[in-house]
């Protein structure tokens, strides 16, 4: 389907008179109001779409209820991708970033709408019924993983946004820590998975932009043409490290039928893609346009299993906590298990 806009949900308004006096002040084409629509794909920082008479922009700012600021921080998004976009065409280009909080509530920044079909759930006819077009748009997806990892940023500020040397290690312990403050419940599965990680923590195996939550939803594909990549999407957790990690955490979003019916038919899943193609064809697909070695793929797939189990953690914690009052969230900790279990499972068998 194409993006999937809606009305603002109840709790994440923005404060459009007080947005309005703020970009009147800052843009060059003068409007009359502002209207302000939701993308409601997401489910970390809030993406909006803003209508200023005949120019449309996209808004981005942190989720209501955020206590972790490193983690949607508006400021280092926009900066870095000032940058990236001239590198690399897929990220979407930014144009003003607002750190005066009295204006909607939270810092935010606008940036050019991208358009294309982002591919959650049921798939378009000629894409459902071609095996061989399945595989030329997950060959797509995969090499366009590869393109990112090969911008050269050494000569650019982008080499200061991480530390690439130790990489590993801090992923391991950070999202352990966090999995830890942001606990609700005990997921035994999950914990045996966390003390599998932290005790193989591997070398780096080389540096590179990372996007650290690669995955269908986060991509736009051309409606003419879906083995053309025309955007990706979601970038609060770039940065500087391992590749592998960053293809982990791809194939940890990819469901194999084994995982069960409710995680098949999550609505952000591309279902089609996921039946025909399976984790070690798309390792096999990155190692081919890379020319890196994924043999020994499963620990970064057990880990990027870890972090989105992580994520959804913390995601449920702010919906039990009030933080959030979006209905979406309200299974997360059945979401959370599973992936322990599937972490868990893997371990087991040896391969993702």
């Amino acid at each position: 389907m194409f993006e999937e806009l809606g009305d603002v949900r109840h709790g994440e308004e923005l404060e459009l008179d007080a947005l309005a006096e703020y970009l009147r002040q800052r843009l060059p084409t003068p409007f009359e109001r502002v209207e302000a629509r939701q993308f409601l794909g997401g489910s970390s920082n809030l993406t909006y779409l803003i209508n200023l008479g005949s120019k449309e922009y996209v808004l981005r700012r942190p989720p209501f209820g955020n206590t972790v600021q490193t983690a949607h921080d508006m400021r280092r998004e926009y900066e870095v991708l000032l940058i990236l976009a001239k590198l690399y065409p897929p990220a979407p280009e930014p144009f003003l970033y607002c750190d005066d909080e009295a204006v909607i509530g939270a810092e935010f920044y606008l940036m050019k709408r991208r358009r294309g079909l982002v591919l959650r759930g049921d798939a378009p006819s000629e894409l459902a019924e071609s095996k061989e077009m399945q595989r030329g748009v997950c060959s797509s997806f995969i090499n366009e993983l590869a393109r990112l990892h090969a911008v050269d940023f050494a000569n650019t500020r982008l080499a200061a946004i991480g530390k690439p040397e130790g990489y590993c290690q801090r992923q391991v312990v950070g999202w352990t820590q966090r999995y830890d403050a942001a606990r609700t419940h005990e997921h035994g599965e999950l914990e045996q998975v966390k003390q599998w990680l932290n005790e193989r923590i591997p070398k780096e195996t080389g540096a590179a932009v990372v996007h650290n939550d690669y995955k269908f939803d986060n991509v736009m594909l051309h409606p003419e043409d879906l083995a053309r990549v025309t955007a990706v999407l979601d970038w609060e957790m770039v940065t500087i490290g391992d590749p592998l990690m960053d293809l982990g955490t791809t194939l940890g979003y990819w469901i194999s039928a084994d995982a069960g019916e409710e995680m098949m038919s999550m609505p952000f899943n591309p279902r089609v893609l996921m039946e025909s193609v399976t984790r070690r064809e798309l390792a096999d697909m990155y190692q081919s346009a890379s020319g890196r070695d994924t043999s020994d793929i499963l620990y970064y797939y057990v880990f990027g299993t870890f972090k989105i189990a992580v994520i959804a953690q913390q995601i449920y914690a702010r919906y039990v906590k009030g933080s959030t009052k979006d209905s979406r969230f309200a299974n997360f900790d059945r979401f959370v298990a599973t992936l322990g279990r599937i972490a868990a499972g893997a371990i087991e068998r040896g391969t993702v």
